[in-house]
């Protein structure tokens, strides 16, 4: 689980205004780092098999986040994927 003081600087990193904890830009990150954090859950516990299902739904779901961030706003999208080190 992520510990508020690190959930609160990505929040703050990737908002839009003030108090903004619902943009797409703001979810993607917050779960970029839940994923990092169970991906390093499992290096260490490799048979975490129902904790895995709960990985792949979170996958999912940044997934479609970042396909309407992409079909709405393509230069957020782009700077989104940069700064995150997501693809290419």
């Amino acid at each position: 689980m992520l510990d508020k003081e690190i959930k609160n600087e990505v929040m703050k990193k990737y908002e839009r205004h003030p108090k903004d904890v619902g943009s797409s830009e703001v979810q993607v990150a917050v779960l970029t780092e839940r994923i990092k954090v169970l991906s390093q859950h499992f290096s260490l516990h490799p048979k975490d098999t129902n904790s895995k299902r709960g990985f792949m739904i979170l996958v999912g779901r940044r997934r479609r986040l970042l396909n309407y961030l992409r079909r709405k706003d393509y230069e957020g999208y782009l700077k989104l994927i940069r700064s995150l080190g997501l693809r290419k």
